[in-house]
């Protein structure tokens, strides 16, 4: 399914995450899922929670750089093998994969994967014709 995943940048500096997270709990904000990539200067923290646009605006109020994205989340069975039927599917549809993470999904038995591609309704398909959508 398609979702909206909140990315959020932020200095790489000692404390900037504790900010972050901070600001979510303070106002009651659960992640359900969050990614990390770095470089020298700064971070992008990408997260999944349930309302997006709510969270969108209360970062941004706060002074963060935050941008909304449409990402697939995909649920698979916890086990060996999940992760690349997903993959082969994506890559046999003509799709680069541009990133993704996983967490465990609240389903017992079950994982998320989220998948950034440049077409979502096509990797879609392409899941759905592979019988894991």
């Amino acid at each position: 399914m398609i979702i909206k995943q909140i990315s959020v940048f932020l200095e790489n500096k000692m404390g900037r995450l504790s900010e972050l997270v901070n600001i979510l709990a303070e106002n009651n904000i659960d992640m359900q899922a969050m990614s990390i990539a770095e470089a020298a200067d700064f971070g992008i923290v990408r997260i999944v929670v349930p309302e997006p646009e709510k969270t969108a605006l209360i970062l941004t109020e706060a002074g963060w750089t935050v941008k909304q994205n449409d990402v697939l989340a995909v649920s698979v069975d916890d086990k060996p093998g999940s992760l690349n039927r997903i993959l082969t599917a994506i890559a046999g549809a003509g799709m680069n994969l541009a990133y993704s993470y996983a967490f465990f999904s609240r389903e017992a038995g079950k994982a998320t994967i989220v998948v950034k591609v440049n077409d979502n309704e096509a990797a879609e398909k392409a899941l759905e014709a592979a019988r894991i959508l």
